[in-house]
């Protein structure tokens, strides 16, 4: 099959077969291309919807970028079940065969050191959210005079105030206690509740790298925390391969999507 070449993942050589019905983006089975001691996870795309002008155009489309997206991800969640990958960046194309080698070449060293440091590792994403009903004040009697007014004002305020202090106490005991278990931590900015339409405002959302073996262990913790705190919501998801903790110089995660594909690659 001709085409360009889309790289999911470097990794270290593995045993273990892919999933036999496994599809990559476009519909194309990911194979795997050798290279020294790396192995990169490919497949083929049409250059009519992933060079270098057709695929800035398809970034900007959400349908075509969820879909894209997900393919993604699934070919990086069979990986992570069989071996340590360290994932690219969405739409990270090159022009051919040699150009994903001659990328290995130029970045050996730098693969290398970080399948190392995530060698049987993987990430667990833990949130917490303050749920609507514990951030909202108890609806206040109609006031009789403007003072009574400023005073129902003044408790609402205190009360808000003494959730949202209540919330950043629990998630900050949360991240230290999890943070103590795992062998890597990253905090994350806030979600935006609008945007990611998960109810309840989101107060920590941390990634934690854990080793493989203590997986069941970190997942039980996580678990007694739930219910522990009154209107706090505690959500695990995982595991994943390790993005959050792929740094971003001189690494997979820098590769640039939608870049000019040339002879040697992007």
């Amino acid at each position: 099959m001709t085409g360009l070449r889309y790289v999911y993942a470097v990794c270290r050589p593995f045993g273990a077969p892919l999933q036999t019905a496994l599809k990559g983006v476009a519909g194309d089975p990911p194979r795997l291309l050798g290279h020294h001691g790396l192995i990169a996870v490919v497949s083929h795309v049409p250059e009519g919807d992933f060079a270098e002008e057709p695929l800035r155009r398809h970034l900007e489309d959400l349908d075509w970028l969820t879909e894209t997206a997900r393919a993604h991800q699934q070919v990086i969640d069979a990986l992570t079940a069989v071996t340590t990958p360290l994932p690219l960046r969405l739409a990270t194309v090159f022009r051919d065969d040699s150009g994903v080698r001659v990328m290995m070449e130029e970045r050996e060293a730098d693969f290398l050191r970080t399948l190392d440091r995530l060698e049987g590792r993987v990430e667990w994403g833990v949130k917490v959210y303050v749920e609507r009903e514990a951030a909202a004040a108890p609806e206040p009697a109609k006031p009789a005079s403007g003072r009574d007014y400023l005073r129902q004002r003044r408790m609402q305020s205190r009360a808000h105030e003494d959730s949202w202090q209540r919330a950043e106490r629990f998630a900050g005991r949360l991240h230290a206690t999890l943070s103590a278990h795992a062998d890597g931590a990253r905090l994350h900015a806030p979600q935006n509740s609008a945007l990611s339409q998960a109810p309840g405002q989101n107060v920590l959302n941390a990634a934690y790298l854990v080793p493989r073996a203590k997986s069941e262990e970190f997942v039980e913790l996580v678990d007694a925390t739930k219910g522990e705190e009154p209107g706090m919501r505690v959500e695990l998801t995982g595991p994943w391969a390790a993005y959050s903790f792929v740094e971003s110089a001189g690494d997979a995660s820098s590769a640039p999507a939608g870049a000019e594909i040339g002879e040697g690659g992007s």
